[in-house]
């Protein structure tokens, strides 16, 4: 990996974008941050979005999470990149009855959801440092799969297996030894400036 290049995943013009707004440039902006800082390499936001009418299900009412990942792969062209699609789609694979992302195993694309992330989901209070703690653990879970790392069992790791937000909410954001020597990666540089007042409540 020498970069990774964040885009924002939407509807198309068919469709309401009314909650497509979370995913704004500038939230796009502080996540290229904080995974510049966690993975050290160079990262970069696209402008336009990708549009994903393709991968609607109308049955399901979600978005079908490996078709998007495909359909990303051709849009940068250093092989060398990763990928990271940031939506607030609901999303699925055909096996399982959602996914908070979704990520090419040893590949370049990975896709991450803040829908099921968000506290608003299950009739809670917005709590908006809570939900980019959710999305920053989920990407950096997502590019690791890109690295070629498979689940952990430090339950602390980003890279533990997760599929219930009581859990996830246990990890950190930074991985642990073991998976930084499987994936070759520097220890992330300290924190900067606090990013979290992108994210305020609405």
């Amino acid at each position: 990996m020498n970069a990774i290049h964040l885009l924002s995943v939407a509807r198309g013009s068919g469709f309401s974008r009314a909650d497509d707004s979370w995913i704004s440039i500038e939230r796009l902006d502080s996540l290229a941050a904080e995974l510049a800082r966690i993975f050290q390499v160079s990262c970069h936001v696209h402008e336009e979005s990708l549009t994903v009418d393709f991968a609607h299900d109308s049955v399901r009412g979600q978005y079908h999470s490996t078709a998007i990942l495909q359909r990303m792969e051709g849009l940068v062209s250093d092989p060398q990149a990763q990928i990271l699609g940031v939506t607030n789609l609901d999303l699925f694979i055909p096996v399982l009855t959602f996914v908070f992302g979704e990520a090419q195993l040893g590949g370049r694309c990975a896709l991450v959801s803040s829908h099921r992330l968000r506290e608003e989901f299950y009739g809670l209070p917005p709590n908006a440092a809570l939900l980019w703690s959710r999305v920053v653990k989920e990407s950096v879970h997502e590019l690791g799969h890109t690295l070629g790392l498979r689940h952990c069992r430090d339950w602390q790791c980003p890279m533990a297996s997760t599929h219930d937000l009581e859990r996830l909410d246990l990890k950190g954001e930074e991985y642990c030894q073991a998976c930084l020597s499987a994936a070759s990666l520097a220890a992330p540089a300290s924190r900067g400036r606090d990013f979290l007042s992108l994210f305020k409540q609405s």
